[in-house]
């Protein structure tokens, strides 16, 4: 192969790539549009907002995840904590949360217990052919794009664990003007949600 036949044959690979990605990209909006209409249409049809709870059991079980600092605030919280936070501050019965666990564990029950209505990726939200493509592909950048996505568009974003994508979602919903982002706390007995507003908000 002659050096300008071969330099033609590496743009091309070069273009099928990107063209690839880009398909890829759109693909991946298209489900998590379709996602967060589904969750919305579950919430309206109730006459409620739906919740969306960044909480990750492995998260969970670092080390000293869960302590206690100078301010009494942890760092992380569990799904137990994450559900009494929402009833204290009057989130009913019937809410329709989204959790950004992967795949639904047992540590999440104490949350379903609270809200039935509590969804992980896995739970009939995603259309089955674009679950087999993207939830069984072994890649959790995917599903990182989607939690993205779904925190920065529901009604109410809760960082159950302070991270990098309770603040890049926190980023996305400011310069969005979608400034409810209710960050736990268990030891402030207020049950007013203007009480747990985020910093990067206030």
């Amino acid at each position: 192969m002659t050096k300008a036949k071969e330099n033609k044959y590496l743009d091309s690979l070069a273009c099928r790539a990107m063209f690839g990605t880009l398909q890829l990209q759109t693909e991946i909006e298209e489900v998590d549009d379709s996602m967060v209409c589904r969750l919305k249409k579950m919430s309206q049809e109730l006459n409620r907002r739906f919740v969306a709870v960044d909480l990750r059991t492995d998260m969970l079980q670092k080390q000293g995840c869960q302590k206690r600092g100078v301010n009494g605030v942890k760092s992380c919280y569990t799904a137990q904590d994450a559900g009494e936070f929402l009833k204290k501050i009057g989130f009913g019965r019937d809410t329709v949360i989204y959790v950004t666990q992967p795949r639904w564990h047992s540590n999440l029950v104490a949350l379903r217990h609270i809200f039935p209505k509590t969804y992980t990726k896995q739970d009939g939200i995603i259309q089955a052919d674009k679950k087999a493509k993207f939830l069984s592909s072994g890649s959790s950048e995917y599903e990182k794009v989607m939690d993205l996505s779904i925190g920065a568009q529901s009604d109410i974003f809760v960082p159950a664990i302070f991270s990098l994508i309770y603040a890049n979602v926190a980023g996305m919903r400011i310069a969005s003007g979608k400034t409810q982002i209710l960050v736990p706390d268990l030891i402030n007995t207020s049950s007013s949600a203007s009480d747990y507003i985020s910093p990067y908000v206030s």
